[in-house]
């Protein structure tokens, strides 16, 4: 027997070696068969008893994929029922779990493996409030902006058009501020004067789980700050983008990006969202490197710093293109804009909030010495070469004092002045 199936009120049917049979046939066809042979022969020569169960019916003819008729023909039989206003049944038989030949590595259907991976999640949108909207925010800001972050911003100057054409809400009061509640609290200041911006930002408007996080160019010191300034139940991690808005201009990608998260709650949620502001640079093409606070101050004392210390000695010397440039020159000059295009308040954070300046400044000044003496030991050499280092007789050398006469003159002079003395005297006696 058939699989049956039921549609609206046409009752149920069969389907079965590519034939549709209605339930009454099927009964028809069931009492049939439990016959025995000589009733079903007596049956059969009755014409009012007889069954045309060897001719398709008009409802079996009509499903046939044999059947030449119209489509109006194929649709008789659903004319003929009460309530049948649904075109026919169009069955397609499709198996996905047929069995796999057995020289095939194959283990699940073609259709299971072609399908497409999940698509991933969409990113989580974050509210960042930017205290510090100067250069550097700004360049964060645009980025923030562009990847669907809602960003407030807040600084002592006004930046409220610049904020406007960022697509950011400004917000002079920090009070306002911190009453919007945002997810992250992203540190833009000066070295210098990040301090005295933490420790006037009205905290206990935030919410208790917030984060905080800073993009200085020091980390053991903003690390030391916000886990004094802050409550234990704010959420604290510690980064610094290794770029600016000169030596990013083409994009983000390939730049390295230093963090540490230094406190990040346990819970879901919290691993979530910090999960989410590490993602924002890891999107741009970052190369993200995680790293401990102290050892960033010690790799950026003898990079960063050697580097905006070489740029501003190579810029005291006022150094001017020439006709004759070479590679190396025209680096040292580029050297000197990117390092002078910074405030000086920057270079002076470098060494004060750092302690391994102190020492890199020692180690340039011993370097320079060390270069120098090796270049006058070079220069001694030679000239003692030329003095000492001759064969056979000395040659004649005359030797000048300076500030003074010639030697052998001297003596000239003095017999010169004697013997006119004594003709003289001789003269006028």
């Amino acid at each position: 027997m058939g699989r049956p199936f039921k549609t609206g009120d046409l009752g149920h049917f069969y389907y079965s070696s590519g034939q549709l049979f209605s339930s009454r046939e099927n009964n028809k066809i069931a009492a049939v068969s439990s016959l025995r042979p000589n009733q079903r022969r007596k049956m059969a020569a009755s014409p009012s008893a007889r069954l045309h169960h060897h001719q398709p019916s008009p409802c079996r003819r009509l499903l046939s994929p044999t059947n030449p008729q119209s489509p109006a023909a194929r649709c008789r039989w659903l004319q003929r029922l009460p309530g049948a206003a649904a075109p026919p049944l169009r069955l397609r038989l499709r198996a996905t779990g047929a069995a796999q030949p057995l020289d095939s590595n194959d283990s699940l259907p073609r259709a299971a493996a072609e399908l497409d991976p999940p698509p991933p999640p969409p990113p989580v949108r974050l509210k960042i409030a930017v205290v510090g909207f100067g250069n550097y925010g700004q360049f964060l800001a645009r980025t923030l902006v562009a990847q669907g972050h809602t960003v407030l911003a807040h600084s002592r100057s006004d930046y409220s058009a610049a904020a406007v054409a960022l697509g950011a809400r400004f917000f002079p009061d920090p009070h306002d501020l911190c009453e919007c509640h945002p997810d992250v609290v992203l540190l833009s200041t000066s070295i210098l004067s990040a301090e005295a911006v933490v420790r006037s930002l009205p905290v206990h408007r935030l919410r208790r789980d917030t984060l905080f996080a800073d993009v200085l160019s020091v980390k053991e010191f903003p690390k030391n700050l916000l886990l004094g300034a802050l409550p234990p139940e704010f959420d604290i991690i510690c980064t610094h983008p290794m770029f600016g808005p000169e030596s990013a201009g083409d994009g983000w990608a390939g730049l390295p990006f230093v963090y540490d998260e230094v406190r990040v709650g346990a819970c879901a949620a919290r691993r979530a969202r910090a999960d989410a502001f590490l993602d924002i640079f890891a999107r741009e093409g970052c190369r993200m490197v995680e790293m401990p606070c102290a050892e960033h101050d010690a790799h950026a004392a003898g990079s960063q710093f050697l580097t905006h210390t070489v740029g501003r000695m190579l810029a005291a010397l006022e150094l001017r293109p020439t006709p004759v440039d070479t590679r190396g020159y025209e680096t040292l000059l580029r050297l000197v804009d990117n390092t002078c295009s910074d405030s000086f308040d920057l270079y002076n954070g470098l060494f004060m909030y750092n302690k391994n300046s102190t020492e890199l400044l020692n180690r340039l000044e011993w370097a320079m010495d060390a270069v120098k003496k090796k270049l006058f030991d070079g220069l001694h050499d030679v000239l003692r070469r030329q003095l000492f280092d001759f064969d056979g007789e000395p040659p004649a050398a005359e030797m000048v004092v300076v500030g003074g006469d010639d030697l052998d003159n001297d003596g000239d002079d003095e017999g010169d002045a004697d013997a006119g003395d004594e003709s003289g005297a001789g003269a006028e006696e």
